[in-house]
């Protein structure tokens, strides 16, 4: 499939073109820039680039949540707009396992075998969005919000390896000191690593089409707005 693929959960924005889950074109941007100017732009240019090779888009994959609201709200009005317009459905990946994906392509092959993967989002203080997955990509331990101390993951760092990445996991490395734990730097979730995934949710029969028109990202935490700091309007 021709699957256009989104990530805009954390600082990152990122956009890609994948054909049978390779990527054919990407755009990515890993400063905190505006995700509402970057997106559109880096879409248009892909959508041209691919349209020069007489590829049409056949999905959009969308990286779900949790993460930033705004972020998310942003990726998620994109992807539906493109869904309409396109007439093609809508595949939502929780952002957890895109960074997964991200990590298991560029650093797979550093890390004990039988290790469990931890992606880490950023949640503010001690907090994080989190999940552990096998070495397959598989969920073994569902998405939460997270406070992190001395004893998350105890039970599960005594009997194996567990890998820590993500915006959230630096934070945590002063505070889990396991020698099972291994704390990996620089992985973010990059849409070019969505395709895979996005062809297997595709795939699966037993998957049930999306509503467009009622979907919302995955937030974990409903959003409380800060206090403005324009004057008149407190």
């Amino acid at each position: 499939m021709t699957i256009l693929t989104i990530e805009t959960s954390t600082t990152v924005c990122s956009a890609a073109i994948t054909v049978g889950g390779i990527p054919v074109e990407k755009r990515m941007n890993l400063c905190d820039g505006n995700h509402a100017r970057q997106l559109p732009l880096f879409i248009d240019e892909i959508l041209r680039a691919v349209a020069e090779r007489g590829l049409n888009v056949e999905a959009v994959a969308l990286s779900e949540g949790p993460g930033s609201y705004t972020g998310l709200r942003i990726g998620a009005s994109t992807a539906k707009g493109l869904c309409y317009g396109l007439n093609v459905p809508l595949l939502p990946i929780p952002t957890p396992q895109v960074l997964c994906a991200s990590f298991a392509a560029q650093r797979g092959n550093d890390i004990p075998r039988n290790a469990l993967l931890c992606p880490m989002i950023d949640a503010r203080r001690m907090e994080v969005y989190t999940a552990l997955y096998n070495a397959n990509l598989q969920q073994v331990m569902p998405i939460e919000a997270k406070i992190i101390d001395a004893d998350s993951f105890a039970d599960r760092l005594a009997k194996q390896p567990i890998v820590f990445f993500g915006d959230g996991a630096k934070k945590c490395q002063s505070v889990i000191k396991s020698p099972n734990a291994y704390f990996v730097d620089d992985i973010v979730p990059d849409a070019q690593y969505m395709g895979v995934l996005a062809e297997q949710m595709a795939a699966d029969t037993t998957r049930q089409d999306i509503d467009i028109a009622y979907f919302d990202p995955l937030y974990i935490k409903e959003f409380v707005p800060a206090p403005s700091h324009v004057k008149g309007l407190n």
